[in-house]
């Protein structure tokens, strides 16, 4: 009788540790900013695209495999975007191209990200 108490007792805090693991971690703007930041001067003043860049865009479009992580990472884009100075939007919306990345959305202030699947 002891060991089916046991068991119980194992059983439920089994459940209970999985209940308590996280389902899902969604983007952060934080995330999405620490990997966008080696573009800021690309995206101002063009030139060549610097690889840290490329690879943080690369990390992004790789962590945003749902579409409430691209929606997420879309909103923290825009709020990025309108954060930087003297951005040229022409340049900031063909970065993930030169990168040689597809993204689902055009990446612009203006972008509806509710839109983004």
């Amino acid at each position: 009788m002891a060991t089916s108490t046991a068991m119980k007792l194992t059983l439920v805090a089994l459940l209970c540790m999985v209940v308590a693991l996280p389902i899902a971690q969604a983007i952060t703007c934080g995330q999405v900013a620490s990997n966008v930041a080696p573009c800021a001067s690309y995206v101002t003043s063009g030139g060549a695209v610097p690889a840290a860049c490329c690879n943080g865009v690369k990390t992004l479009n790789s962590m945003a495999k749902t579409t409430s992580d691209r929606q997420a990472a879309c909103n923290c884009l825009k709020q990025v975007a309108g954060g930087i100075k003297g951005l040229n939007p022409n340049l900031a919306s063909g970065l993930p191209g030169k990168c040689g990345v597809s993204v689902p959305w055009k990446i612009s202030t203006s972008t509806n990200c509710a839109s983004v699947k």
